[in-house]
Order: C-alpha cells, then sequence, then structure tokens
C-alpha cells in the first residue's frame, strides 16, 4: 500500500512540477527503470576500471616507452633536417630519393636509442610506434596552420 501512493505522489509531484511533461505512470516507472540500468552499468564500469588500473610497474613502463617514443622521434626529426638541409633546395630531388631519405633517417634514429644493443633486428613496435607519432606531428602542423590562416582571415 506504501509503495503504490509512494508511486501516485511522485507521477503526482513530476506532473505538478513540470506541467508541460505529463508523463503517465508507466512512463514513469520505464525513467525509473533506464535510470537504475544506468546506474548498474556505471557501477559495472566502475569496478572494472578500479580492477584494470595499472600497477606502479606498468605505469614506470608506460613512461619510459614514451621517453623511449620522444628520443626516437626527436632524433628522426634532427637526421632528417640534417639530411635534407644539405640539398640545394632543402628538399629531395624525387619522391624515391625522399623515401629512402626517410628510411635511412628511421634507421639512424633506431640505432642511436640502441647503441649500447646488439643491433641486428628492430623492433617493429619502435617502427610502429615512429610511423604513428610522425602521422600525429604532421596533424598537428596542419592544425597549427589551419589555425594561423583562420586568425590571418579574420
Amino acid at each position: 500500500m506504501m509503495d503504490k501512493q509512494l508511486k501516485y505522489f511522485s507521477l503526482r509531484l513530476m506532473n505538478n512540477d513540470m506541467p508541460w511533461v505529463n508523463l503517465t505512470q508507466e512512463e514513469v516507472n520505464d525513467l525509473r527503470n533506464k535510470k537504475f540500468e544506468l546506474t548498474q552499468y556505471g557501477k559495472q564500469k566502475l569496478r572494472k576500471m578500479m580492477n584494470d588500473n595499472p600497477t606502479i610497474d606498468e605505469m614506470i613502463d608506460e613512461e619510459a616507452r614514451r621517453e623511449r617514443s620522444n628520443r626516437i622521434l626527436e632524433r628522426y626529426n634532427h637526421f632528417y633536417t640534417l639530411e635534407c638541409s644539405g640539398l640545394a633546395h632543402g628538399t629531395p630531388i624525387t619522391p624515391e630519393f625522399q623515401q629512402a631519405m626517410a628510411l635511412e633517417c628511421m634507421l639512424d634514429a633506431l640505432r642511436c636509442e640502441n647503441l649500447n644493443h646488439e643491433f641486428d633486428m628492430v623492433p617493429t613496435a619502435d617502427i610502429n610506434d615512429l610511423i604513428e607519432r610522425l602521422y600525429q606531428q604532421g596533424k598537428d602542423y596542419l592544425e597549427r596552420v589551419r589555425t594561423f590562416q583562420e586568425e590571418v582571415q579574420k
């Protein structure tokens, strides 16, 4: 009996406070069920996040990986700049030359990173990471150019 009175009161309160909504009891119950489902979903996600929290060792490894990635990208940019600045106009003559220079600079950057290790194989993770970072560097540059152009046009 008390439960029915509470539902009636909440429906009446909702309809009185927000007359433009005009919900039926069924619609109110449906909204409550959806809220409950979302709350349960949120609790599950929170539990998963708490269980999936990285350990200190994992966080240290991730930070070391980021630092390594940054060093390789910086070295690549340095070698590429040196290679291109020696050319007449600062650019390769053909796309093939540009590709060859890019690969040579990648290997130079990875050789420098692995100076104290035997260097007969390159981890593909390092190459993939460098490629990803170069794409991001290009996207960042294009975003800066776009922003600059928008500011000039104002």
